[in-house]
């Protein structure tokens, strides 16, 4: 080959590259499909491995949730009990009748609700004898006469029992005529309350004064 020739097939090459008209498509593709390629790969590497970051900010959070739910909680039930520590004696007649209310409702669950009220009334001698004069003492010697299960007698048993620790009031129920209806209580074989509460009642009333017949 000639100089000339040499020179010639050097300025067409020059040419061919300054107008890319002798590049391969695919030469030029395949460096942006790598970085392409590239780029998602590690996109999706991140993205993953963000999960366990993510789970473990939102367990966090949950937990924290929770704490300051029960903390919430907490201090409402304290406000609740300060508040109805200050107004129970307010609102201790209003208690009471409702209480001697429910024990003439049907449903047992009820009156068994009542009874229990109550029980926790029959602190002392002058709330004993409240409950008897709004008629509570009455109300229970009928529940227990009408008791079909253990629990109701239970309850009815239990209250006569709170009640019976005045003497006024264990008079009350002796005109009441819970002296026959405490005797006629069936026994218990799957409760032990009921017989204790039972006992307890016939030993008190085995005092002359209230004469139970034999």
């Amino acid at each position: 080959m000639t100089k000339g020739n040499l020179v010639t097939s050097f300025g067409f090459l020059t040419s061919l590259r300054e107008t890319g008209t002798g590049a391969s498509p695919r030469v030029e593709e395949a460096p942006l499909k790598f970085e392409s390629e590239l780029g998602k790969r590690l996109s999706f590497h991140h993205a993953h491995a963000s999960i366990p970051a993510y789970h473990y900010d939102l367990a966090l959070e949950q937990d924290a949730e929770r704490k300051i739910g029960w903390l919430l909680k907490l201090l409402f039930a304290g406000t609740a009990a300060a508040v109805g520590y200050q107004f129970f004696p307010y609102m201790g007649d209003n208690l009471m009748q409702q209480s001697v209310s429910l024990l003439k409702v049907k449903d047992p669950l009820f009156k068994r609700m009542g009874a229990s009220r109550l029980t926790r009334f029959a602190i002392d001698d002058e709330r004993r004898m409240k409950i008897v004069e709004i008629g509570g003492a009455q109300e229970l010697v009928n529940m227990l006469g009408a008791a079909k299960d253990d629990r109701t007698r239970k309850e009815a048993l239990k209250a006569l029992a709170a009640l019976s620790h005045s003497d006024e009031a264990a008079g009350a129920l002796h005109h009441a005529g819970a002296i026959s209806v405490i005797k006629s209580t069936p026994d218990s074989l799957n409760d032990a309350e009921v017989e204790k509460y039972k006992s307890s009642l016939l030993k008190r009333f085995q005092d002359p004064r209230y004469d139970i017949p034999s």
